[in-house]
């Protein structure tokens, strides 16, 4: 039962990481935005998921982590949870060391006159968003494969 609560729980959240990534590399490619209109949702956005989003990243993993373990028995469902969280991990990583510094300078901008850099930066910010789309979707797409796979086992 605990090994059950454990894989619904991480499925559940790292569902919310993926989703919430998707979503914005869905509805907020900021290519065409002007600059007051960028600075202002980006300020937004920070200030919304800035801290909310790295500790339900660092839950996901462990909880991958943890359902790893308890399949430890099962080299094929062991291995697809060890490779997702280390995908998640990258995504963390990601997030930590070049979207938040961006972040951070990003917050310090007046929307009316943002730096002159202010489109680099916003490239840049976006490359890197979608690289950690893209690791957390694959590891979601693991955990899920994983839990399947060890559902059929288990039938």
């Amino acid at each position: 039962m605990a090994k059950s609560i454990v894989a619904f729980c991480a499925l559940l959240l790292t569902s919310f990481v993926a989703g919430t990534a998707f979503g914005i590399w869905l509805g907020y490619d900021p290519v065409d935005m002007p600059a007051t209109l960028y600075v202002a949702q980006q300020q937004h956005a920070i200030g919304a998921l800035n801290t909310a989003m790295p500790v339900l990243g660092a839950i996901c993993i462990l909880l991958t982590l943890a359902c790893a373990v308890m399949n430890r028995r099962s080299r094929a469902v062991f291995s697809l949870l060890l490779a997702a969280a280390a995908l998640l991990i990258a995504a963390g990583l990601i997030t930590r060391f070049f979207n938040q510094p961006i972040n951070s300078q990003v917050s310090a901008w007046n929307a009316q006159t943002p730096p002159s850099n202010w489109m680099a930066l916003r490239d840049e910010w976006w490359r890197w968003h979608i690289a950690r789309t893209l690791a957390s979707i694959g590891g979601l797409s693991l955990l899920i494969l994983a839990t399947l796979r060890d559902r059929a086992g288990a039938g």
